[in-house]
C-alpha cells in the first residue's frame, strides 16, 4: 500500500460510511487490530509516521458505529489544542462527532467549573492566564531580583514542581535528586514558589497546574463526584502517552477508578520533554501494571522514504537506557527516495549559505517553500539562517520563537550599541578599546552579558546565546570590513533587521527541534550538528545525552523525502577547525566508524545501503515482528516453538565452555535468542546457519563448523584451530 492510498479517507468519504466495517477500510493489519480491540487495557506502541492518530480515531469510530461505544462515554485526551482539534475533525468525518477530544487541562477545567459549586461552594477561582507577572511580584516580596530570563526559568521550575506534585518546602531536595539545572539558588526558588502560592490564594486565583491539582483533590475527597464522572466517561484514549507527567497520570487514575477500559498510544523514543516533568515510565510500565493488556506495535512508516527510515533506525540502534530497550524498528512503506546528504562546511556562514542554496534549488525543482524546514538545537542559531535565506531571496517563517532582531535582549543590545556609537570616543566604557569585537563585548557587558555562558539550559541560556550571536556577527563584520566602526556596525544591523521584515507566511520554516515535534515536511535540513550542540554541551548525564539523541531522532523523522544533515568545523571564516561532527552520526555518515568499531570494520566503511524491505512476519501466526528477539526467532514470543530442547542444551554447554576459554561473557559468543533460533532451525550446512539472525560472517567463520557439528549430533570441544 502506498503512502498516498494509506493517508486518504475510505472510498466515497464520510457519507459512504454506512457500516462499522467501512471504517476499517484502508487500515493496515496492525492499525486494524488497534481499531477492533475495544475492551480491556490496550497499549499502542507507535513509531513516527506510522499513522497512530488514524488508528485511534478509527478505533473510536468503529466502536461508535458498531454500537459498542456510546459517543458521550468516550474521552480522548492529548497534549495540545492543535492535536485535540485535529482529532475532533477526524472523528466528525468518521461519523463519531459526539466524542470528547480534549487536552488534560481542558477536560479538567470543564470538570472543575462544573463541580466546584457542589464540592467547594461559591465562585470558581479566576484562572491566571500568565503566571510570570505574579512570579515577579513574589520575587520582589522575597527581595530577590530576577531579570527577564531568570523570571522565565524560575516560572518553569515552579511549573515542574507542581506537575511532579512537589510542594515548596520539598523543592530543593527534589530538584537536587532530579539533577535540575536551576537558574537561582534552590532555597531562593523555594521561597519564591511559596510566596507565589500565597499570592494566588490571597487573590482567589488558580494557574493551569492548579486546574489539575484541584480536580485531583476533588476526585480524591468526593467519591460521589468521582463516580459521577466515571459514570459519564467509561472509555479513555490517551495520545502521546510518553509525555504524561505524574500529576496527569494521577488524574487519569482517578478518572478510571477500578476499571481498565483504557487505550494509550506512545513512543518512548520520542520522549524529549523530560525537563517539563514528562516521563515515559508510565508507558514503559504499562504491561507491568496491566499484565493482561493487548499490546500492538505500529512500525509501518507511511511518512518517510526507506533512506530516511534507515538513518532514523540507525540512530536508535546506538541508543542506550530503558527507552532504547523498547525502541521500534520502523519499516518504510514508501517508494525509494534520495539518500540523506551529509555535508561538512568550513564555518557557520558557509553552512547557512550552502543550506540556502540547496533550498533554492529544491524550490526551483517544484517543492513549495512551505514544505521545507531548517531545524536547529537552540533558537539563537536562527539568525545566520534568517540572514542567509533573506540574502538568497527565499521567504521564511519562524516557529516557536521571535525573530532574532525582535527578541527583547537583542533590541536592548541594539539600543546600547547605538548609544555607544553616538558617543564616539567620549564613552569611558570604550576607552583604550580599539577592536570592534571587543567594543561590542564591552557594551554588552555593561547590560549584563558575560563572556562565559550560564550553567544549564532555559531562558537565561537562550538570552546569552542571542547576545553571543551578536558578538560573533560583529567579529565577522570587522573581518569583512577592516577599519569598520561601531557606527558602521549599527547601520549594518539596522539593514539586516529591515531586510527580514518582508512577509514570510508561505516560507521555509525555521524552528528548534523541540518546536518541530508533531510536524512534517517534504524536505528537512538538520543544521549545526556538532558535539557541543548535538548533544548540547550542558547534557552531562547519560540520561540527558540519550534525550539529545532522541531529539535528533525526532528531527530526522520529520522528513518525508529529502533530508540534509550538516555541520561546520569552525565558527567563523578562517577560524580554527576544532569542531567535530555529532557523535550521534558515527557509523551513519559516510566514512565514519560506529561507536566502538575497530579499524577496518564494516562500520568504518560507512552504512550499508539497504533497499526497501517489507514487514517481517511470524512464521507461525503471520503477525508483523518488531522486537529484535522475535526477529531472530522469526516468530512471536508467544507462538509455539518447535525447538529441539536437547540441541539447545548442548549448544548452551558448548557456549559456556567457549566463553570461558576466551574470557568473554557468554552472550558475546551467541545470545540466548540466537541459540534458540539455531535449535529451532537445526541447520545442516553453512548457508542455512548464515541465514539465522545473529550469525554474521565473522561468527560463521569462527564457530560455524562446531555449531554445525553439534546440530549433527557430534561431540565437539571448545576452542578454535586459530587459537592453537
Amino acid at each position: 500500500m502506498t503512502a498516498a492510498t494509506h493517508s486518504s479517507s475510505f472510498p466515497g468519504g464520510p457519507d459512504s460510511v454506512d457500516s462499522a466495517d467501512a471504517v476499517l477500510l484502508g487500515l493496515d493489519p496492525e492499525q486494524r487490530e488497534v481499531a477492533t480491540t475495544l475492551r480491556g487495557p490496550v497499549c499502542v506502541l507507535a513509531g513516527a509516521g506510522t499513522g497512530k492518530t488514524r488508528a485511534i480515531t478509527h478505533r473510536i469510530a468503529y466502536g461508535v458505529r458498531s454500537g459498542q461505544l456510546m459517543p458521550a462515554s468516550v474521552l480522548a485526551v492529548t497534549f495540545t489544542n492543535r492535536a485535540a482539534g485535529e482529532m475532533r475533525g477526524r472523528l466528525r468525518t468518521l461519523g463519531a462527532g459526539g466524542v470528547q477530544a480534549r487536552t488534560f487541562h481542558s477536560a479538567a477545567l470543564r470538570q472543575l467549573q462544573y463541580f466546584w459549586p457542589k464540592a467547594v461552594g461559591g465562585e470558581v477561582p479566576r484562572l491566571l492566564e500568565r503566571k510570570i507577572q505574579l512570579v515577579a511580584e513574589a520575587g520582589a516580596r522575597c527581595r530577590i531580583r530576577l531579570d527577564r530570563g531568570e523570571l522565565r526559568d524560575v516560572t518553569g521550575e515552579i511549573e515542574w514542581a507542581k506537575v511532579t506534585q512537589t510542594v515548596p518546602a520539598d523543592y530543593p531536595v527534589a530538584a537536587l535528586k532530579s539533577g535540575r539545572e536551576a537558574p537561582r539558588d534552590l532555597a531562593e526558588i523555594a521561597q519564591i514558589y511559596g510566596t507565589y502560592e500565597q499570592l494566588k490564594r490571597d487573590r482567589g486565583m488558580i494557574d493551569f497546574e492548579d486546574v489539575l491539582l484541584l480536580t485531583v483533590g476533588i476526585l480524591q475527597d468526593r467519591h460521589d463526584i468521582a463516580e459521577q464522572i466515571r459514570t459519564q466517561y467509561q472509555h479513555f484514549v490517551v495520545d502521546e502517552y510518553q509525555d504524561v507527567s505524574p500529576l496527569q497520570q494521577r488524574l487519569l487514575d482517578l478518572w478510571l477508578g477500578e476499571r481498565d477500559s483504557l487505550c494509550v498510544v506512545g513512543d518512548a523514543s520520542q520522549t524529549i520533554y523530560s525537563f517539563t516533568g514528562a516521563t515515559p515510565d508510565h508507558l514503559l510500565n504499562f504491561r507491568t501494571r496491566y499484565p493482561q493488556a493487548t499490546v500492538v506495535k505500529l512500525v509501518r512508516d507511511y511518512r518517510s522514504t526507506p533512506q530516511v527510515v534507515h538513518l532514523a533506525n540507525g540512530l536508535l540502534n546506538q541508543a542506550k537506557g530503558r527507552a532504547a530497550e523498547h525502541r521500534l524498528e520502523l519499516i518504510s512503506q514508501r517508494e525509494t527516495g534520495p539518500d540523506p546528504v551529509h555535508t561538512e562546511y568550513a564555518d557557520e556562514p558557509a553552512e547557512a549559505e550552502g543550506v540556502a542554496r540547496r533550498i533554492r534549488d529544491l524550490i526551483a525543482a517544484g517543492i513549495p517553500a512551505g514544505e521545507i524546514a531548517v531545524l536547529y538545537r537552540i533558537n539563537a542559531q536562527s539568525e545566520v539562517y534568517e540572514q542567509a535565506l533573506a540574502d538568497a531571496g527565499v521567504p521564511y517563517q519562524l516557529r516557536g520563537a521571535e525573530r532574532f532582531f525582535e527578541r527583547q535582549e537583542v533590541q536592548k543590545a541594539l539600543v546600547a550599541l547605538r548609544g555607544a556609537a553616538r558617543s564616539g570616543g567620549n564613552d569611558p566604557l570604550l576607552d583604550d578599546v580599539v577592536e570592534l569585537g571587543s567594543q561590542v563585548r564591552a557594551v554588552l557587558s555593561a547590560i549584563g552579558w558575560g563572556a562565559e555562558p550560564p550553567a544549564g539550559s532555559g531562558a537565561v541560556r537562550d538570552q546569552w546565546e542571542s547576545l553571543a550571536a551578536l558578538v560573533r556577527l560583529a567579529e565577522d563584520f570587522a573581518r569583512s570590513r577592516p577599519g569598520a566602526t561601531l557606527a558602521d556596525l549599527t547601520i549594518e544591523l539596522e539593514e539586516r533587521k529591515a531586510a527580514q521584515h518582508a512577509p514570510t507566511v508561505q516560507g521555509v520554516t525555521l524552528a528548534s527541534l523541540h518546536a518541530a515535534k508533531g510536524l512534517e515536511w517534504d524536505a528537512v535540513f538538520l543544521v549545526g550538528l556538532t558535539d557541543g550542540m548535538m548533544p548540547i554541551t550542558y547534557a552531562k548525564t547519560d540520561e540527558q545525552v540519550e534525550e539529545e539523541r532522541r531529539l535528533l531522532y525526532v528531527g530526522v523523522t520529520r522528513a518525508r523525502v529529502h533530508l540534509g544533515l550538516s555541520w561546520s568545523v569552525s565558527r567563523t571564516p578562517g577560524g580554527r577547525a576544532s569542531r567535530r561532527p555529532s557523535r550521534f552520526l558515527n557509523g551513519l555518515r559516510p566514512g565514519s566508524a560506529a561507536p566502538g568499531a575497530r579499524a577496518g570494520s564494516a562500520a568504518e566503511r560507512g552504512p550499508r545501503r539497504r533497499g526497501p524491505r517489507g514487514p517481517v512476519l511470524c512464521r507461525v501466526c503471520g503477525k508483523t515482528l518488531t522486537e529484535a528477539g522475535e526477529l531472530k526467532l522469526m516468530r512471536c514470543e508467544d507462538c509455539p516453538s518447535d525447538m529441539d530442547e536437547g540441541l539447545y542444551e548442548r549448544l548452551r554447554e558448548w557456549r559456556a565452555a567457549e566463553s570461558k576459554l576466551q574470557g568473554l561473557p557468554a552472550y558475546c559468543v551467541f545470545t540466548d535468542k540466537t541459540l534458540m533460533a539455531i535449535a529451532e532451525a537445526a541447520p545442516s550446512e553453512a548457508g542455512e546457519l548464515s541465514m539465522i539472525s545473529g550469525v554474521g560472517g565473522r561468527k560463521l567463520d569462527r564457530y560455524g563448523a562446531e555449531v554445525l557439528a553439534i546440530c549433527a549430533g557430534q561431540e565437539v570441544g571448545a576452542g578454535h584451530p586459530d587459537d592453537a
